[in-house]
C-alpha cells in the first residue's frame, strides 16, 4: 500500500486508541498509524470488526487490542488510559439496520458515543476525532452538501449520528475538548465485508459479479453517491490528527472527493474493471428492486472546507479508487 497520500507531519510516535479498529475503516487506520511508527490500541467488540483484520498487526510491539465495548464506560476508561489521541469509529453503520433495530443503533452510537467522550475528557485526551455520516444531511435537497445546511434525519442511524455532533459540539464548548467529526460519504475500499444482510453495495455487487450473480439494484438506478475512497478517508483522519490550526478544530468535515456517480454507473464501472480478470461478468446484467426506505436520493459534497482549513487534497477519484478495490477484492475473495 502506497501511503505517499498522507500528510508527512503527523505526530511523530503518538498514542492513539482507534476504537471500532477491527472493522473496514478502524483497521486501515490502525495500519497507517504503525506504519508511521505511532502506538496504536484498538478497542472492538467484534460485533462487525473481524479479527482477520487485525491480524497482522498482533505482533507489533506497538499495538495492542482491548475486547470490549463502548457502552461499557468502564471499559472506555481503560481504552484511554496514557493516550493522546482517540480515533472514534466505533458504531453500528446501516440505514436499514438502524429501521430493524432503533433501540441497538440508539445504545451503541449515542450511549457508546457519550461513554468515549467522557473517558476522552477525564483522561485529558489531546484531541478527540470521530466518525460522522454524511446521512446527516437528511432530507436537504441542496447540492454539493455543504457543513451548513442540513435536512431532518431520514432514518434512526441518521439520528445517531447527528446526535454525536451536538455532543461533540457541547463537550467542546462546555469541557474546553478538541473535537472534530468527519462526515463520511459512502467509504468504500480493501476490508469491507461483502457479507451480512447489511453489507455495502460496493463490496456486495463485487461479490456477487464474480459469482455470476446478478446484482440487484434498488429503485431505477439513477439515485447516486459521492463514493470515497478509503485512502482519502485516511489522509483525512491523519490530517485532522496533525492538524495545529485552531480554526480547523472543533469543526465538522465532509470526507469525499466531490463527485457523484449513479448506481446504474458504478455497476457499469464493476463489470468492466472485473471483465478484465473474468470476461464472463461483462454480460451479467443487474436486476432492479423496490427504492431502500430511509435512502437519500442524491449525494455530493462539497469538500472546500477541508480544502481551506485541512489541506485535504483526495488523491482517489471513485474510478481509480474502485480499480484498486476490485483487485483487493480479487484476490482476497
Amino acid at each position: 500500500m502506497n501511503h505517499s497520500v498522507i500528510n508527512p507531519q503527523t505526530q511523530q510516535t503518538s498514542s492513539v486508541l482507534v476504537t471500532g479498529g477491527a472493522g473496514f475503516i478502524g483497521s486501515n487506520l490502525c495500519e497507517i498509524l504503525l506504519a508511521q511508527g505511532n502506538i496504536v490500541r484498538c478497542l472492538d467488540n467484534f460485533s462487525t470488526g473481524k479479527r482477520e483484520n487485525i491480524q497482522p498487526f498482533l505482533s507489533d510491539p506497538n499495538f495492542m487490542l482491548i475486547e470490549g465495548d463502548i457502552r461499557d464506560l468502564p471499559t472506555c476508561r481503560h481504552a484511554v488510559e496514557g493516550m493522546d489521541f482517540v480515533l472514534h469509529e466505533a458504531a453500528l453503520g446501516s440505514v436499514p439496520r438502524s429501521i430493524k433495530d432503533p433501540a441497538t443503533t440508539n445504545e451503541v452510537n449515542i450511549s457508546g458515543f457519550l461513554n468515549m467522550l467522557i473517558a476522552a475528557r477525564d483522561a485529558k485526551i489531546k484531541r478527540f476525532i470521530y466518525a460522522a455520516s454524511s446521512s446527516t444531511y437528511g432530507d436537504s435537497k441542496a447540492l454539493p452538501k455543504t457543513e451548513n445546511v442540513i435536512g431532518k434525519p431520514l432514518s434512526p442511524y441518521a439520528i445517531t449520528k447527528y446526535v454525536n455532533e451536538l455532543y461533540a459540539d457541547v463537550f467542546a464548548q462546555t469541557y474546553g475538548m478538541e473535537t472534530i467529526g468527519l462526515r463520511y460519504f459512502n467509504v468504500f475500499g480493501r476490508r469491507q465485508d461483502p457479507n451480512g444482510a447489511y453489507a455495502a453495495v460496493i463490496p456486495l455487487f463485487v461479490k456477487k459479479l464474480i459469482n455470476h450473480e446478478q446484482p440487484v439494484i434498488n429503485g431505477d438506478g439513477e439515485y447516486s453517491r459521492d463514493f470515497t475512497y478509503i485512502d482519502n478517508v485516511l489522509q483525512m483522519n491523519m490530517l485532522a490528527l496533525s492538524t495545529d490550526d485552531p480554526e480547523a478544530v472543533n469543526q465538522v468535515y465532509n470526507t469525499a472527493f466531490g463527485e457523484r456517480t449513479t448506481l446504474n454507473q458504478l455497476v457499469a464501472y464493476l463489470k468492466e474493471y472485473l471483465s478484465e480478470y473474468d470476461s464472463k461478468i461483462a454480460e451479467i446484467e443487474p436486476l432492479h428492486g423496490a427504492n431502500r426506505q430511509g435512502d437519500i436520493p442524491h449525494s455530493l459534497a462539497s469538500i472546500e472546507k477541508a480544502r481551506k482549513l485541512l489541506h485535504y487534497n483526495p488523491q482517489y477519484s471513485m474510478k481509480s479508487g474502485l480499480k484498486e478495490a476490485v483487485k483487493w477484492y480479487w484476490e482476497n475473495l
